[in-house]
């Protein structure tokens, strides 16, 4: 397995240190790096192979080689690991003595507020079209909620724009998820295509 950094996750450390808070920035490693540990640990549990994983300002995101032979529960259950190992974060920190607690707690707190945002490639998305895939085509599923994503960043991030510089980070996180949502549109087709002519030669 290939663990990366994205480039925006560094931005995000710099504007912290650049506001002064060290702390913050230890906080936030860990707590990303308790997230992600959730992921890989329920990927291990259902049987999937990681290629790679990549830490992003919101968490990570996992490459897995078998990802198209996996069902879609199992799937789910990837997704849910993350925030799960967040839940167990925020009880352990509770032990934890209150001048370090408090700031750990707040951190956690964050990250799975954002990351249950139905908005892609958020968790919260993915455990959501998962589920649905069960029930309705993939193609309807996919295209449906990259819709609403795209409307519900813009909303955000407009509103985002009202509350600069002290939402500085935040805005550059969700020009960014805005800009994924676009290249998932625009390949979108592409991907259905190429996941149909995997599907053909494995079975």
């Amino acid at each position: 397995m290939k663990l990366s950094i994205h480039p925006l996750f560094m931005l995000l450390l710099f504007l912290i240190v650049l506001y002064g808070n060290i702390a913050l920035y230890s906080v936030l490693i860990i707590s990303l790096l308790v997230h992600e540990l959730g992921h890989l640990l329920a990927a291990k549990l259902v049987g999937a192979k990681i290629q790679r994983c990549i830490i992003m300002p919101y968490g990570g995101e996992i490459t897995l080689k078998n990802e198209l032979q996996l069902s879609y529960n199992q799937m789910t259950l990837i997704a849910l690991g993350g925030p799960i190992a967040t839940c167990f974060g925020i009880v352990m920190a509770g032990m934890l003595p209150e001048n370090l607690s408090t700031s750990f707690i707040e951190i956690q707190l964050l990250l799975l507020a954002v990351n249950l945002v139905p908005i892609w490639p958020l968790d919260g998305a993915k455990i959501l079209c998962f589920l649905l895939l069960n029930h309705y085509k993939k193609i309807i599923v996919y295209e449906r909620y990259l819709t609403i994503s795209f409307y519900l960043l813009t909303a955000i991030i407009i509103v985002l724009l009202y509350l600069l510089p002290r939402s500085l980070s935040l805005v550059v996180i969700s020009l960014f998820l805005w800009s994924k949502v676009i290249g998932e549109w625009r390949n979108r087709k592409y991907r259905s295509a190429f996941e149909k002519l995997v599907m053909n030669r494995l079975t």
